[in-house]
C-alpha cells in the first residue's frame, strides 16, 4: 500500500487515494499544500489573473433549492442592470487592465435575453479594441444560443454542475425536467461542442455529501476534461428550502477548510487548468482568496457590480465586498495577491494552459 507521500507524487489517483487526500490533517495537509504550489509553479505559473465580475442581473427562471436568488425567493428585489451600467464596468476592467471579465446572471433563456448578450458581447469588443476576454456565466441554453454567443466575442464559459452525483443533485434541485442532471450535463457538452473553454464547479461541505461523493467530482472535473473550475464552500441561505438542513453541516471552519483541500488537490490532478479562487472562501475567512492562491488557485474575480445591485445577488449569506466600488475592489486585491507572493497578470486573458494545448 502506498505511503501519503507516494500518493503526492503520482500523475494519476483513484477514487480512494483522493479521499485520503481529501482527508488529510495536520502534517499530510501540509504536504498536500506543498506539493499542489510545487506543481501549480511549473504548470501556470505563479500570475493571478482576473476577471472583472459583473453580475448584471438576479431574475433567474430555476428554482434551484439552496440558491438565494431562486425564482421563488419572493424577499429578493429583482434587477436588471442597464447596458449603459454593464459597459462601464467592462470599461473600467479595460482602462485598469483587467485582461478579462465574466458576465454572469441568473438562468433566463428568452429571445430578447440572447439577442441582448448578442450585442453586448459586440459591444463589449467594440470598446475595448477586442482586448478584453469574455466569459459568460448565464446557465443552459440551446446550441445555437451557445454558437452565436461564441461568435459574437465569448470564449469562456462557466456552467457549475454543483454535484456530478445524479442523486445527490436531484436532493438539491426541484424533481422536474427543467432541473434536469441530464439536461445540465448534455449543456457542458454543447459548451465544449461550441468552442469554449469550458468550466464548471461544484458546492463543497452541503448536506448530504460525502468525502466519496467530492472525490467523485475531482475524477468528473478529470474526464470532462474542464478547462476551468470554479468551486467553493457551500454557505446556508436562510430564504432557501435547504436551510432546514443547517444542523447536518459541518461548521464553516471544516467547509472553509475542505474547499482548501479541494483546490490542492485538484491542482495535483489536473495541473494545467485555471482554478479560481472563490469569494465564498472570504466569507468564511477574511484571507480565504490568498489562501487558496497559495495552494493552486490562481485566477481571482474582482467585483465590478454596480454597488446599488450588489446585495440582492446574494446567491448564500454572509458574501463579501457588497459595499466596495470597483476601484476599492482592484485596490484590496492586489494587496491580497501580493501577500500570497504571486504576481498580477495585467492586460492578460489568461487562458486555460490546458485548453491551449488541446
Amino acid at each position: 500500500m502506498k505511503t501519503f507521500s507516494e500518493i503526492l507524487q503520482d500523475k494519476d489517483f483513484t477514487r480512494e487515494e483522493l479521499v485520503l487526500l481529501l482527508n488529510s490533517e495536520g502534517g499530510e495537509r501540509q504536504q498536500l499544500f506543498q506539493q499542489a504550489q510545487n506543481i501549480k509553479l511549473p504548470a501556470v505559473g505563479n500570475k493571478v489573473y482576473f476577471r472583472g465580475l459583473v453580475e448584471f442581473s438576479n431574475i433567474c427562471s430555476k428554482d434551484c433549492l439552496y440558491c438565494g436568488i431562486r425564482k421563488s425567493n419572493e424577499k429578493v428585489i429583482r434587477y436588471e442592470a442597464s447596458d449603459d451600467e454593464i459597459l462601464e464596468a467592462c470599461r473600467f476592467a479595460w482602462i485598469n487592465r483587467f485582461g478579462s471579465v465574466v458576465l454572469q446572471s441568473g438562468e433566463n433563456s428568452s429571445p430578447a435575453f440572447v439577442q441582448r448578450i448578442n450585442l453586448l458581447l459586440r459591444k463589449i469588443k467594440e470598446t475595448s479594441n477586442n482586448e478584453l476576454g469574455i466569459t459568460l456565466s448565464c446557465g443552459e441554453q440551446s446550441p445555437e444560443t451557445y454558437r452565436q454567443w461564441h461568435e459574437s466575442g465569448a470564449h469562456r464559459y462557466l456552467l457549475r454542475i454543483e454535484s456530478s452525483n445524479p442523486d445527490l443533485y436531484r436532493k438539491i434541485h426541484p424533481d422536474n425536467e427543467f432541473h434536469s442532471f441530464d439536461r445540465r450535463l448534455q449543456a457542458l457538452k454543447d459548451l465544449k461542442a461550441a468552442g469554449y473553454q469550458v468550466g464548471t464547479g461544484v458546492m463543497i461541505g452541503f448536506p448530504f455529501q460525502t468525502l466519496e461523493d467530492l472525490a467523485d467530482d475531482l475524477l468528473f472535473f478529470k474526464r470532462l476534461d474542464v478547462d476551468m473550475v470554479g468551486m467553493g464552500p457551500y454557505i446556508e441561505h436562510e430564504d432557501t428550502p435547504m436551510y432546514q438542513f443547517r444542523n447536518q453541516l459541518k461548521t464553516k471552519q471544516q467547509r472553509f477548510d475542505l474547499a482548501l483541500k479541494m483546490v490542492a488537490t485538484l491542482r495535483l490532478l489536473m495541473p494545467d487548468i485555471n482554478i479560481a479562487a472563490a469569494t465564498a472562501l472570504q466569507a468564511i475567512d477574511p484571507a480565504g482568496r490568498e489562501k487558496a492562491l497559495t495552494i493552486g488557485a490562481n485566477i481571482l474575480m474582482p467585483n465590478l457590480t454596480p454597488c446599488i445591485y450588489r446585495k440582492e445577488y446574494q446567491l448564500y449569506e454572509n458574501k463579501p465586498c457588497l459595499d466596495e466600488d470597483a476601484e476599492l475592489c482592484r485596490n484590496c486585491l492586489e494587496a491580497r495577491i501580493e501577500l500570497a507572493g504571486c504576481e498580477i497578470g495585467y492586460g492578460e486573458w489568461g487562458d486555460s494552459k490546458h485548453f491551449s494545448k488541446k
